[in-house]
């Protein structure tokens, strides 16, 4: 069963009220990355290729706020510090705003433990603009079966 977004809300911070929605919670865009070298993913073990802060554009304001993207594939980090309770598993699915802009965004499955603030690859198939703290997506948490709870390299990931 998915819980509410009011249950979901207590386990991710900072969060505003309009983030609640009545089956999760909104997770914000902090900082877009571009990866400039490869990655490599073995038995043995993983690396992740080096990467850089995409700038933020001044688009209307005198503050630059915005990532001007055009397409291509980016990696996403959230605003948000987010624990998943024991009994629980998180799945984040893209806000249709982002949908509907031709872009989509690829998550993986947040076991039972993880704490973090987590990271997403997004694809986008035509410029967009994306302003910084803008709701990208949104995390649910069902009931889940576990022996034991997430203890890998990304715990405590970007806290």
């Amino acid at each position: 069963m998915y819980r509410s977004g009011a249950f979901v809300a207590d386990h991710v911070s900072p969060i505003a009220d309009e983030q609640v929605q009545p089956n999760g919670v909104d997770l914000t865009l902090d900082v877009v990355f571009e990866q400039r070298e490869p990655g490599r993913i073995g038995r043995d073990g993983k690396e992740i290729g080096d990467r850089i802060a995409r700038p933020l554009e001044e688009l209307d304001q005198k503050v630059p706020t915005t990532y001007y993207l055009p397409p291509g594939a980016y990696v996403v980090r959230y605003g948000e510090r987010i624990h998943i309770p024991e009994g629980h598993v998180g799945f984040l699915y893209p806000r249709s705003s982002l949908l509907r802009n031709s872009c989509m965004l690829n998550t993986a499955v947040w076991d039972a433990g993880y704490e973090g603030r987590g990271e997403g690859l997004l694809q986008v198939h035509h410029d967009v603009e994306l302003e910084r703290g803008a709701r990208i997506a949104q995390l649910v948490l069902t009931e889940a079966d576990h022996e034991t709870v997430y203890d890998g390299s990304y715990q405590g990931e970007n806290l």
